[in-house]
């Protein structure tokens, strides 16, 4: 399968240009002037927004702004990321021109920087009844090195294990059990899903989209009211807003080096095109030889662009927005770490040097027959991604305070998840020669010689019998919102409906090969002579044997309904929301690959989602909030099982209750939150990707239905010594535990695996405008690597230093020189144990566990230019 786009994205440019390329409208009024700081230096790309329209522009270089406005009375709102928004009303006559000079003071958290995400309109932070967390720009530039988890490890009750590289970060969120990924806060980039579905194929959502300098903020919003918002949202909502282009043209170009052979380039360019018609194009191409040395590259690139159009006197916009990406990374499962006591760490192997990851690209270009034709291997290839996707915008305001909001997003994909797992799914550790023939009935005189260079293993060389996954997973999907918003006094009453079709593949094949056990080891031949004197290959080219182990096609389409009604009084805020959904699976799975026996079946289901959440202004300075909600999780479609062929096994959405009770405090130098939560999942139909016992080297999915309930505690805190220099921390503490656990009900009471009981972030930022620094530390406490509660992997922490120059180049162009240092003391830590050895997994009784470290420190340097 390919993605064809029927125009590369200059064609599309050039499309929109003639079709949306028109004079603007004469307006009536004219509002202009300055946007500065205390110190007066005009602040440039601050925006200056007429809200309830599509009207707005921002400021140039000298802060300075001039805007065309119909007659009429209207509330103005000066923004600008890192200050307190302003709004104020103005009533305009035809023709008149008014001059408005504003200050802007900087804000603590940007509690006051209006945000988008889990709403129906958009509000400040401090407003919203709901905890959330905003990055913008320049700090996401800053935290991006190696994967999601690098941005998302400091957001408040979020866990991000990023030790399997740049993709498929486990993403966990306060108080719900998981397996990772995006399962419970879905991944959108400009309020539209990456993906609706969860649980076609077991890819994260990260797969299919890449970071880059043409990100405007990370929002983030967590609870129960996510639900109402974000299709799949059942404990918040991961939104990425792209940078749109307005009438100051800005450019930017970023150089980064790492070690272990990384180079990356990353483009932004933005501005006019014409009159009302505005453009922004991102992208960048990046090679890597690490961060773990594998043989095995990661390459590729990817570029963004949108294209908007204003018209109808500023009252309505158009924007186009599209993706290509042809993508490939490296993923790091597991591997067996030297175990003293319970006391993990990174083996030494047979070279005697220190085995960090056991990817080797001397496993590449295997192949062997399936049921449908020869089959090469693609794991030199890693997470491959390639396709795309478009989506269009209408917004519009009515004369009588409705406002129209409609998009649309088709996205077409080719992405294979090949990956090499931890082990041959019977013994998962190295072995002496004579362990290793002796366990699998050879004879004792057998042969190991090197593939490379023929020579035999030293006689204390072990072994590792490895597995090779390759998953060919194409994805497409249809994606549809339309909201309509109705102002009416206090009250903002909102009515939209959602609709998705998503079609995914997922195709496995596995294969096991021999290597010793070392860094990136080297593959091995095992030969031995047969009773009747023919010489036998066990292992040719350490190739063992491969199978097709799946065939399966799954297809989702949602339809959900949502009402709301946001009402603002002068100290009193409520939040009321209602949203109801049907999930319809179709199931189309292979009876054993080969055996053109499929298993068929469509299952269905409702069930809806209501949330209540007020705010209470005590004073200027202090806000308290409450939010209670129901909600549901329709399970994976991968996950759903066969009664009798053509009788799927029950579809029941999964609920969740939340509540939480918080408090927003912002005054002069210091600002801080805090909050009381609690959840409770009921039914959940946990799937977990198992060695099969039955079918020694393959994987199955073994399905269990868990309830589970947490109570916790979340705060956190910013105060501003000084101008420059800024004190940041968070903390959340939780308390949680299996009500029920199907098939082992001694394990209720237990504690949710991988989900530690706290977790916290402190930091300093400096920054003169010349001179920035920042120093950071997140800290996780332990947690267990399994249902069962016997291996109990130890807490860490990870430093993030960062630091740089910035050059003043003239004509408000600038050069910052800069580095970053990842995990600064190279922390051994365990993120997790193997999710395949499930209750299986040992702690302390071998020499050998499987468990993955983080990823090892790393430095970055950075050149960019603003211009």
């Amino acid at each position: 399968m390919k993605l064809k786009l029927n125009t590369s994205i200059g064609s599309l440019l050039f499309i929109l240009l003639a079709t949306f390329l028109c004079s603007a409208l004469t307006a009536q009024a004219t509002l202009s002037g300055t946007i500065t700081d205390k110190d007066q230096e005009g602040l440039i790309g601050a925006s200056v927004f007429v809200t309830g329209t599509s009207t707005g522009t921002v400021t140039d270089y000298d802060g300075a702004y001039s805007l065309s406005i119909p007659a009429g009375t209207y509330t103005i709102r000066f923004s600008y990321t890192g200050y307190r928004t302003m709004e104020k009303s103005f009533t305009f006559t035809d023709g008149q021109t008014v001059t408005e000079n504003v200050t802007l003071e900087a804000d603590n958290l940007s509690l006051d920087e209006v945000v988008v995400t889990g709403s129906f309109t958009g509000r400040t932070q401090k407003a919203s009844p709901m905890s959330i967390t905003l990055i913008n720009a320049e700090q996401l530039q800053r935290l991006s090195s190696n994967s999601q988890a690098d941005i998302l490890r400091g957001v408040p009750g979020i866990t991000a294990e990023g030790g399997g590289g740049e993709v498929a970060s486990n993403i966990f969120v306060r108080g719900l059990p998981s397996g990772g990924q995006y399962q419970f806060t879905p991944l959108q980039v400009d309020g539209m899903p990456v993906l609706s579905t969860f649980g076609l194929n077991s890819s994260a959502h990260d797969v299919y989209f890449r970071n880059d300098i043409g990100i405007r903020n990370l929002e983030f919003t967590r609870g129960g009211s996510s639900t109402l918002f974000g299709a799949g949202s059942v404990a918040g909502i991961i939104n990425y807003t792209s940078i749109t282009g307005t009438a100051t043209p800005d450019n930017k170009v970023q150089l980064e080096w790492a070690e272990g052979g990384r180079a990356k380039l990353d483009i932004l360019s933005s501005g006019p095109l014409a009159d009302n018609l505005f453009y922004a194009v991102s992208g960048f191409y990046r090679y890597d030889e690490g961060p773990l040395k594998t043989g095995l590259a990661t390459r590729g690139h990817q570029i963004r662009a949108n294209i908007k159009k204003l018209f109808n006197e500023g009252k309505s916009s158009f924007t186009v927005y599209a993706q290509s990406i042809d993508d490939n990374v490296q993923f790091y499962l597991p591997y067996p770490l030297a175990n003293d006591a319970g006391q993990s760490e990174r083996p030494v192997g047979n070279d005697g040097e220190t085995v960090f990851t056991t990817l080797t690209d001397q496993a590449a270009g295997y192949s062997f027959d399936t049921p449908y034709g020869r089959f090469e291997s693609p794991i030199a290839d890693g997470v491959t991604t390639k396709g795309g996707y478009i989506m269009a915008q209408l917004n519009h305001s009515f004369d009588n305070d409705w406002r129209l909001s409609a998009k649309a997003k088709s996205a077409k994909y080719e992405h294979g998840f090949n990956l090499f797992l931890d082990g041959d799914g019977v013994r998962n550790v190295p072995e002496g020669q004579d362990t290793y023939l002796s366990n699998r009935d050879l004879p004792a005189d057998a042969t190991f010689t090197y593939v490379d260079d023929g020579t035999e293993l030293a006689a204390g060389d072990l072994l590792f019998e490895n597995r090779i996954l390759d998953r060919d997973r194409p994805m497409e999907e249809t994606v549809g919102e339309i909201q309509l918003t109705k102002t009416a006094g206090n009250h903002s009453f909102s009515f939209g409906t959602f609709v998705s079709d998503t079609r995914a593949e997922d195709n496995n094949w596995i294969s096991n090969f021999l290597g010793d056990f070392r860094n990136a080891p080297r593959t091995v031949n095992l030969t031995y002579t047969n009773d009747m004197g023919e010489e036998v290959s066990y292992s040719t080219g350490g190739f063992i044997d491969g199978r097709q182990t799946a065939n399966r096609h799954h297809r989702s389409t949602k339809v959900a309904f949502y009402a709301g009604d946001q009402y603002q009084g002068e100290r009193f805020s409520l939040d009321v929301g209602l949203r109801w959904e049907n999930a319809t699976g179709k199931i189309v799975r292979e009876d054993g690959v080969g055996s053109n026996n499929f298993q068929k079946g469509t299952v269905s289901a409702s069930d809806f989602a209501v949330a209540v959440a007020g705010l209470y202004k005590v004073n200027p300075d202090l806000n308290i909030y409450a939010n209670a909600s129901r909600g549901y999780f329709f399970p994976e479609l991968r996950g759903v099982g066969f009664s009798a062929p053509g009788s799927p096994l029950s579809y029941e959405p999964e609920t969740i209750i939340q509540g939480e009770l918080g408090a927003k405090y912002g005054k002069n130098k210091l600002a801080a939150t805090a909050a009381l939560y609690y959840v409770n999942l009921s039914d959940r139909r946990n799937v977990d990707f198992i060695n099969d016992p039955n079918n020694p080297g393959s994987v199955i999915e073994q399905v269990r239905l868990q309830s589970t309930r947490t109570v916790g505690v979340e705060a956190s805190l910013n105060y501003s010594v000084s101008d420059d220099l800024n004190l940041y921390g968070n903390v959340t503490l939780q308390d949680h535990e299996f009500t029920k656990v199907e098939g082992n009900e001694d394990q209720v009471g237990n504690e949710l695996r991988r989900q530690p009981n706290a977790i916290g972030l402190i930091g300093a930022n400096y920054d003169n405008g010349s001179i920035d620094a920042g120093l950071s530390a997140n800290l996780l406490g332990s947690k267990f690597a399994n249902d069962a509660n016997t291996v109990e992997l130890e807490g860490y922490n990870i430093v993030r230093l960062d630091g740089g120059y910035t050059f003043d180049l003239g004509k408000k162009q600038t050069m910052r020189l800069g580095f970053q240092v990842s995990n600064l003391f190279d922390s051994d830590g365990v993120t997790e144990g193997s999710p395949r050895q499930a209750d299986s997994q040992s702690g302390g009784i071998s020499d050998f566990f499987v468990g993955r470290p983080i990823l090892p420190r790393r430095l970055f340097v950075r050149v960019s230019f603003d211009f």
